[in-house]
């Protein structure tokens, strides 16, 4: 099966479980930024890994988010980048 990018995101506000979350996404070996990681993932890993984290957070507090990044879209980021659009936004292709 084909690996895709994904980026994963949590908002997580005790400390125990934030440690338990980038301990799993360690152990799957994702790069980050504080807290998103990007990745490569088949449909199959994603839905492992979603589940895997899913367990661990706190349903009332925590926020986690994992989105496929397509190809055929532009990529939006903040800071030094190619293609200015705007004094905030950058593109990347």
């Amino acid at each position: 099966m084909k690996k895709r990018p994904i980026i994963v995101a949590y908002d997580i506000s005790r400390n125990k479980i934030r440690t338990r979350v980038r301990k799993i996404l360690k152990e799957w070996r994702l790069d980050n930024q504080k807290s998103l990681y990007e990745c490569r993932l088949t449909n199959r890993q994603a839905e492992e890994l979603f589940l895997q984290l899913s367990e661990n957070l706190d349903h009332k507090t925590d926020k986690l988010l994992m989105a496929w990044l397509e190809p055929h879209r532009n990529l939006l980021y903040r800071g030094i980048g190619r293609d200015r659009i705007n004094k905030k936004l950058w593109v990347f292709r």
